[in-house]
């Protein structure tokens, strides 16, 4: 078996050279005036927001970071700049049915046209109508009406009255009513005088009494018909005189927008509601307000004129004119109110009512005709909104209701406004695991969402793609007025992005990092009196990012020196291995060494992960450790039963462990523990191995490397200390610089394996062995004691069961 060399410093780090890089400051580079490294997604992008059918809405999913928000907003108000401006809408009283207020679509900058109309016409029409009313014809006309009514009303009585006299009968008003006398020579007589009349006489008068006053009766019971006739007739005189008063002013606009068939239905309703409560306005001009509360739709109203104007308004529920384009709303509060509208309400002694003018818009009505960007998570916590969403692009209109109304959660009086026509493109915004939970436990989700536009989290690190980021740097500069950067600087940027990205031969995309970087530069620039932007300041502000989340890293690092957390780094052990493990605290990733040690004994073959065993181990890193006891099996002990019981512990581990990077050094462990070989505690250990003994990658390299060498440095580097890895995730190696001089002087050593038997060669000191033609390994070989006492176990099991 060939040696293992430590790598290379080249090796470790893939530099940037600035002298690679076309220009000397980014005040040389243009704008990067496209999406960096997002190739698959803009394509979605422009499927998702070109095609018109329904269901093609937007789902823009990856990692935060990315610039997701910021080219959604960019793009679409680029495109809906070209596209056509969306239209108003209003609504305005339903006059038949008042809780259930119509809708009214017109152009954009008509519907505040339209209301400020109506607004002109009832002013016009309050003070056209009393002129109207204050006129000699209509006071004539009314009188003769009212005269007719009289006179008919007194003929009528005449008659009775000239009956009654015939009889000898008098008719007498008194304070209850009527009453009948007898006369003689149209003299009423007296009581004396009626009682010398005769029997006869007196049947007589009583008959005729009862006669003349059935008559009366008869008369007086048309007198409420006669006055409902009179007053129907004043009506229609009313009705007459207000539609002359109004009809020049309503013509007008019914000319004016003769092309809105809705607006000409409500103008010709609107009319005719003038003219029935004509009395009403008269009142309300005068600043009567008895009976006018009768119609209104706040009888607390102080001034009457406020409330009919309000009667007649028009609420301007969505005004385009000052817009340019289709309309691009990011709603930052879904909630179902924001998002369908609301209907609000007023207190009126004591209880809740509303009317048209109070219904409010909400985010689909705002963006009706283009386009809206809402985040999913936003959505998907506010209660009800995902449903209103879902229901409201299947049936492609807005249906405003309140929440309480929609769930009968309270007894007030609202409304049932006219749904709204909706035509809209939604854009949501979320991170990956939104989008497959939707997918899977939404059964209406693909419906709706059919278009996912994934972001990427890397792309590769090629010269045109470090000069389009050297752009995207220069795009910050300018927008935000910051310093330039010189080459140098950018070049350390680039190389950081390397290391976002955890792999070498890749940039990442998350470019808010990298924004965070230069600004902060900027800071230290300034700090320096530096007109540019250099290497320190990069430096500088990446150190103290790294700084401000490193508490923990560092108190890890000052308790493991103090011995409290027990870490060789020095001399040898059996069985004990220095694994690595990484912790992440938001977006800050860090290394620390983890002791593993490895107990073996006779048993019954199995190998015990105490982690699991108290519910501390995750299910992959228990299937690591289940693959070591197969790996033991198949390549030590072929012909007989694997006979030992071995357990593996994460030393001073409290908390949750889980993956399988640490199954390399656990089979290190194992095997150093049943060979009796000392594992030299200088050297640490990270890498997953398959049933083969192959090993295989992990991630956080970077993180677990650096993480070891800063305990040896604090200790101090001897030139023996070094980390072992996979030799696949030499490829991801971007170390930071100290590493690299380190390695480059001697001073530390980083080793890239394939497999276990490079490992335990490295770590012991013993040469592995290889199995010869007759399946031997070589005598005192690492792998030829592990068999052997592997062949003891199962001798020893056999003669105890025998």
């Amino acid at each position: 078996m060939h040696s293992v060399t430590p790598l290379l410093p080249g090796d470790l780090n893939q530099s940037c050279d600035p002298g690679s890089l076309p220009f000397k400051t980014t005040d040389e580079l243009e704008d990067l005036g496209c999406m960096l490294g997002q190739e698959r997604a803009v394509e979605a992008i422009e499927l998702g927001t070109g095609h018109d059918l329904q269901g093609f809405n937007l789902f823009v999913l990856g990692p935060a970071g990315t610039g997701r928000h910021s080219f959604i907003r960019q793009f679409l108000q680029e495109k809906a700049s070209k596209e056509s401006v969306s239209t108003d809408w209003c609504y305005v009283n339903n006059f038949d049915e008042p809780r259930k207020p119509k809708a009214i679509e017109l152009p954009a900058g008509r519907g505040r046209r339209f209301r400020d109309d109506m607004t002109q016409l009832v002013k016009e029409a309050s003070s056209a109508l009393p002129t109207a009313f204050e006129s000699e014809d209509y006071h004539n006309r009314r009188q003769e009406i009212e005269q007719q009514a009289n006179q008919a009303q007194e003929k009528a009585f005449q008659e009775v009255k000239e009956q009654a006299e015939e009889l000898d009968l008098g008719i007498i008003q008194t304070a209850t009513g009527f009453t009948f006398v007898p006369l003689h020579d149209g003299v009423a007589i007296t009581p004396e005088e009626y009682n010398k009349l005769s029997e006869k006489e007196q049947e007589r008068l009583q008959q005729d009494t009862e006669k003349v006053g059935e008559e009366l009766r008869k008369t007086l019971q048309k007198i409420p018909q006669r006055v409902r006739k009179a007053r129907e007739k004043v009506q229609k005189l009313n009705r007459e005189v207000a539609l002359f008063a109004v009809s020049s002013l309503i013509d007008e606009l019914l000319s004016e927008y003769e092309e809105f068939p809705r607006v000409i239905s409500y103008l010709k309703a609107l009319q005719q509601d003038i003219a029935d409560h004509a009395e009403i306005i008269l009142q309300a001009s005068s600043g009567e307000e008895e009976g006018a509360n009768s119609i209104i739709a706040d009888p607390d109203e102080i001034d009457p004129q406020s409330a009919i104007l309000r009667r007649y308004s028009v609420n301007l529920l969505v005004d385009r004119n000052d817009s340019d384009g289709a309309p691009v709303i990011f709603e930052d509060h879904p909630a179902y109110p924001f998002l369908v509208g609301q209907i609000e309400h007023e207190s009126q002694y004591g209880n809740l009512v509303t009317d048209f003018t109070l219904i409010r818009p909400g985010a689909l009505h705002r963006a009706n005709g283009g386009y809206l960007v809402i985040d999913v998570r936003k959505i998907l916590i506010e209660p009800l909104a995902w449903e209103a969403l879902k229901r409201a692009l299947k049936s492609r209109e807005i249906d405003t209701k309140s929440i309480a109304q929609a769930y009968s959660l309270i007894g007030t009086v609202s409304l049932e406004p006219e749904p709204i026509p909706l035509d809209v493109k939604v854009v949501l915004i979320g991170d990956r695991e939104y989008y497959y939970l939707l997918m899977e436990y939404d059964p209406e989700f693909l419906e709706h969402f059919k278009v996912a536009a994934d972001f990427e989290d890397d792309m590769e690190r090629s010269d045109e793609n470090m000069l389009q980021l050297a752009r995207l740097v220069a795009s910050i500069v300018r927008k935000e007025e910051l310093k330039p950067l010189d080459n140098s600087a950018v070049a350390r940027v680039i190389e950081e992005s390397s290391r976002n990205a955890g792999d070498a031969q890749m940039l990442s995309t998350r470019m808010r990092r990298i924004a965070d970087i230069v600004r902060e530069a900027h800071y230290w620039a300034t700090r320096n009196d530096n007109s540019v932007i250099g290497t320190d300041e990069v430096r500088s502000a990446i150190r103290m990012q790294q700084r401000r989340m490193s508490r923990i890293r560092d108190r890890l690092l000052r308790e493991t020196l103090r011995n409290t957390i027990l870490i060789d780094s020095e001399g040898e052990m059996p069985g004990q291995v220095n694994g690595l493990a990484t912790i992440q605290l938001g977006n800050f990733i860090f290394g620390h060494p983890v002791r593993i040690t490895a107990n073996s004994s006779l048993g019954a073959g199995k190998v015990i992960d105490i982690e699991r065993e108290v519910e501390l181990g995750g299910p992959i890193h228990s299937k690591g450790v289940l693959i070591l006891s197969s790996f033991l099996a198949s390549r030590y002990v072929t012909d007989r039963p694997l006979s030992l019981s071995a357990s593996l512990v994460f030393e001073q581990s409290y908390g949750p462990i889980e993956g399988d990077s640490a199954s390399a050094a656990e089979l290190c462990a194992l095997l150093s523990s049943l060979a009796q070989a000392p594992i030299k505690q200088s050297i640490a250990i990270t890498g997953s191995v398959n049933q083969h003994g192959q090993i295989q990658p992990i991630g956080g390299a970077n993180q677990k490397i650096e993480g070891f060498y800063d305990l040896c440095k604090a200790r101090g580097l001897t030139g023996g200390q070094g980390v072992i890895i996979p030799a696949s995730n030499v490829k991801h190696l971007m170390l930071k610089q100290s590493v690299v001089d380190a390695v480059a002087n001697g001073q530390f050593n980083i080793y890239a394996v394939n497999s276990i038997d490079e490992c335990m060669t490295i770590l012991t000191g013993l040469e592995a062995g290889e199995r010869n033609h007759k399946g031997e390994f070589p005598e005192q070989s690492l792998n030829q004691r592990v068999v052997m006492r592997l062949k003891e176990f199962a001798d020893r099991q056999k003669k105890s069961s025998g």
